[in-house]
């Protein structure tokens, strides 16, 4: 198991605790925060709006088929 993995699993349990909803953070915990190789994930602003989209998607975000790309990348941040 990585480190990341680790990482992943004890904020997994740490939200839980908190009274987060499982179907929500889920989809968040389990994003990658490191992409292929070990190279750090782009941030939000250089994603495309369709990237955003189906990252909102797993997040559950709502009224997200109707948000611009700033939208998208506040909600995204902020959920």
């Amino acid at each position: 198991m990585t480190n990341s993995e680790v990482n992943g699993k004890q904020q997994y349990h740490g939200l839980l605790k908190e009274g987060y909803n499982m179907e929500k953070i889920t989809p968040l915990v389990n994003a990658p925060i490191v992409g292929v190789n070990g190279v750090k994930a782009k941030p939000y602003n250089e994603w495309t709006k369709e990237e955003l989209y189906q990252q909102a998607i797993k997040a559950g975000i709502p009224g997200r088929s109707y948000m611009n790309k700033k939208s998208l990348i506040n909600s995204l941040q902020n959920n």
